[in-house]
């Protein structure tokens, strides 16, 4: 049975499931009704942090266009670009040994793919989600919903691996950004062009 966390909560992952190594970060969201005439496309990624909270290279950032990470510990199953159906939107996986050692902490993050373009913002989605699986049980090991806390924001730091004491946690983390990833990019230490 899944443990569900609520903003702001954390929970150890290995200690708990010493066997643990290969999990599955599944994402998901509905959009409500939305008559802008325009497409809603939602995108998952995740930044791999150096202790100052910063990626130390370009391919740190794991998203649709940068698939995996330089050593593939990170990778990013595709994109989704309508939302449609049920279950996991989009889906990472994390060897979480493989992770290079100098990454203490992984943020996955959700966009909303030319937001000011199109007028879109998180106030127009429900039933946003994370869930952390065991890859190689399908076992749902952990699962943060994250309710109807957004309005304005165009981009979201869902929720984050991180190492503590040589163990893997998770930490619900439900942080909007209103400028979007290119906020999100600029704060995780990447150039914006």
């Amino acid at each position: 049975m899944a443990i569900s966390l609520q903003k702001g909560q954390k929970v150890d992952l290995t200690k708990t499931n010493p066997s643990l190594k290969k999990v599955l970060v599944g994402l998901g969201w509905d959009t409500n009704k939305y008559d802008g005439g325009k497409d809603f496309d939602l995108d998952s990624s995740a930044f791999l942090l150096g202790g100052n909270s910063k990626v130390t290279a370009d391919t740190d950032f794991v998203f649709y266009n940068n698939p995996k990470n330089a050593n593939g510990a990170v990778v990013h199953t595709g994109d989704n670009r309508t939302g449609e159906g049920e279950g996991d939107d989009e889906q990472l996986t994390v060897e979480l040994a493989s992770v290079p050692a100098e990454v203490e902490k992984i943020s996955f993050c959700i966009t909303i793919h030319d937001a000011a373009a199109r007028s879109q913002n998180f106030g127009q989605v429900s039933n946003a989600f994370v869930r952390i699986v065991n890859a190689d049980t399908n076992e749902e090991l952990i699962r943060y919903d994250l309710g109807e806390d957004f309005s304005v924001e165009t981009a979201i730091v869902v929720a984050e691996l991180y190492r503590h004491s040589g163990e893997w946690k998770f930490s619900a983390v439900g942080s909007g950004y209103q400028n979007g990833l290119e906020g999100l990019v600029r704060d995780f230490g990447l150039a914006v062009s």
